[in-house]
């Protein structure tokens, strides 16, 4: 099983004692008004298992989030690419209470080095609404860049700007 450890957090594959927690965040509308909206705990069900099936199938998906400081489950981030996705993605999601704790910045420099050395992506994407400000400041400070518009597929249905970088620029960076 694939873990990743940051200075203050666990990224492990999502398990089923996460349903709680996971159902928590995806019930706040704040939490997930630029994430497609509100999903009931059916959904969540259905969305711990896409995940855990990606990461059989593919090796990869987003992770958990654990807060190593209380074991807590914050949200869920990392590698992430459905069918039809505008590109590699490496996406974020925290429970609002771990809001501007620079997880979310923390969690993805992991996953994205993860993802050029493990998976051999030649780029790094985030798809992100216009609207969705705090998710813009992450990216400017991951040293993503607006690369172009792009479009979420079905069941999303959604314009979105697709910002971004590739592996050139992030290991430039990164030295």
């Amino acid at each position: 099983m694939v873990q990743l450890e940051t200075a203050r957090l666990i990224l492990r594959p999502p398990a089923k004692e996460d349903f709680d927690a996971w159902s928590h965040w995806a019930a706040d509308e704040e939490a997930m008004k630029h994430l497609g909206g509100v999903l009931p705990p059916a959904a969540v069900w259905r969305s711990i298992r896409i995940m855990a099936g990606n990461w059989a199938l593919d090796g990869y998906s987003m992770f958990s989030v654990i807060e190593k400081a209380t074991g807590r489950w914050i949200g869920r981030l990392g590698p992430w690419q459905p069918h039809d996705w505008p590109g590699t993605e490496v996406g974020w999601g925290l429970v609002r209470e771990a809001w501007g704790k620079g997880y979310a910045t923390e969690g993805a420099t992991a996953t994205i080095d993860w993802a050029f050395d493990h998976l051999g992506w030649t780029e790094v994407i985030h798809t992100i609404v216009p609207e969705n400000v705090n998710s813009q400041k992450v990216a400017q400070r991951l040293g993503s860049t607006i690369l172009r518009d792009g479009w979420l597929p079905a069941p999303l249905n959604m314009a979105t700007v697709v910002w971004g970088q590739t592996r050139e620029q992030w290991k430039a960076r990164r030295r």
